[in-house]
């Protein structure tokens, strides 16, 4: 696809940097995250603090040459659907077998290269994490992985999405179905204000939109 333009910084970017919105039937603004939606669209950045100022300012109305309102909640609802498209992933990771649980099995993957990528549950104690960090350390040490870890959902989402309880730590292993699972939780992660290396990370695993195509 070629390059498009967002609405607030004027920047110019591939899609998977970008959000897209369309007017929706009733004039109001909404967000097309898989990019399938009819009818005009217009892009911005893909972090919150551009989806909030594009509300605010109602850029889009000029962007989609129509009289559109956007949502109050906008960024709130753009993150809810990031989220939910990302915990839907890891979901049909977990039943393809390419997700492991509990602290021991998350180190055990770390330190043996296979997993993509570590998530902690908000709830998550500084010690269990820190375990698992110096893993991560350890596995770049011997020449293994730069194996990233998030924060992102509480213990109730990770549980729910996993088919568990109590679900602290999860590692996503590097295969094919997680490969989904990685492109949506970096996506959100910098929707949130996480580190733009993680788009390096991306494009380092050879993440793309055909090995991530919407399974929900």
């Amino acid at each position: 696809m070629s390059e498009r333009t967002c609405i607030v910084t004027r920047g110019s970017g591939g899609p998977d940097g970008l959000l897209r919105f369309v007017a929706g039937p009733d004039m109001s603004v909404v967000p097309d995250l898989k990019r399938r939606l009819p009818g005009r669209g217009c892009w911005v950045t893909a972090e919150r603090v551009h989806v909030d100022q594009a509300a605010r300012k109602n850029l889009f109305a000029r962007a989609l040459k129509a009289k559109v309102t956007p949502p109050a909640d906008l960024g709130a609802m753009v993150d809810r659907l990031m989220a939910q498209s990302a915990l839907g992933s890891l979901g049909l990771a977990r039943k393809a077998g390419q997700v492991v649980l509990g602290a021991a099995k998350v180190e055990a993957a770390v330190r043996a290269g296979k997993a993509a990528l570590v998530l902690h549950a908000l709830e998550a104690s500084p010690d269990g994490v820190r375990k698992i960090d110096q893993a991560r350390r350890a596995t770049v040490h011997l020449g293994g992985p730069d194996i990233p870890a998030y924060k992102l959902f509480s213990q109730a989402e990770l549980g729910l999405a996993l088919g568990g309880t109590n679900v602290i730590h999860a590692a996503v292993l590097a295969q094919d179905a997680g490969k989904a699972v990685v492109k949506r939780v970096v996506a959100l992660d910098r929707y949130r204000g996480g580190s733009p290396d993680d788009r390096t990370f991306v494009a380092a695993t050879g993440v793309c939109d055909d090995a991530a195509e919407d399974m929900e």
